[in-house]
């Protein structure tokens, strides 16, 4: 193939740019803030599981604790039908067996009340729990949302030099023939971004070798509008006044 000095030179203006886009989105995809949010994510489930697992156990001593109440006010309710009862009977008979029944039910609301306690003490430590669980909770999703405030923030820099470097990457394709911009595209993907190199004191820039004996000679002997490329890397040679040829 054919081209002009100037067009392979702005070849390496279309490498430089290709190499600075790939550094901005290798930037993009290493910011720390995505690690921070990725862990912050993980600590945030295993929170919400916390709280999940202790509002279930707070649910349930609540529930038995409604359920102690309603014992404790159906024993009470009988405890003074029994008095009631008891300051009206006039039968020895059924006042015997009132205050045989009066006692039990006092000795069953004793219990029920210790329980009662109890249960209520649990039902407080537990809601302790839980409210520590949803405190740590809003912290974590505060963490989140900071850290997601500064990657934002960092990416929308990042996405504006991009922006910048495909607008200028499109002006300088846009003097460089066609088929000189197909091919650079084809060694751009064959040689996994290494596509045009300067030729510098008979070395490629682009892999570093130094160009010797019959490869030098096809080189310096190429018309300088010929393309020639690295016989190691393959990538298109530019030559210069520094190619030392």
């Amino acid at each position: 193939m054919k081209a002009t000095p100037v067009e392979q030179k702005e070849l390496l203006r279309l490498q430089a740019l290709d190499i600075k886009t790939q550094q901005l989105k290798h930037q993009a995809s290493a910011l720390t803030q995505h690690a921070e949010i990725a862990a912050l994510g993980v600590t945030a489930d295993a929170n919400r599981q916390v709280v999940t697992t202790r509002t279930g156990e707070l649910e349930d001593a609540r529930t038995e604790l409604r359920r102690i109440e309603s014992d404790v006010s159906v024993v009470e309710s009988r405890i003074k039908r029994d008095s009631d009862r008891l300051q009206t009977s006039s039968s020895v008979k059924d006042i015997q067996a009132l205050e045989a029944e009066l006692t039990a039910l006092k000795k069953r609301l004793g219990d029920l009340e210790e329980i009662e306690i109890a249960v209520m003490e649990r039902v407080e430590a537990q809601e302790a729990v839980v409210a520590l669980a949803e405190s740590e909770g809003a912290a974590i999703a505060a963490q989140i949302a900071q850290a997601v405030a500064l990657r934002d923030e960092a990416l929308a820099g990042v996405n504006k030099q991009l922006g910048d470097n495909v607008r200028d990457r499109a002006a300088v394709a846009a003097t460089i023939e066609d088929e000189l911009v197909a091919l650079y595209e084809k060694r751009y993907v064959a040689g996994h971004g290494n596509a045009a190199a300067l030729l510098r004191a008979r070395t490629c820039s682009g892999c570093t070798m130094t160009l010797t004996g019959n490869d030098l000679e096809a080189v310096r002997l190429a018309p300088v509008n010929d393309v020639v490329f690295c016989p190691d890397c393959g990538a298109i040679l530019v030559r210069t006044e520094e190619s030392g040829i």
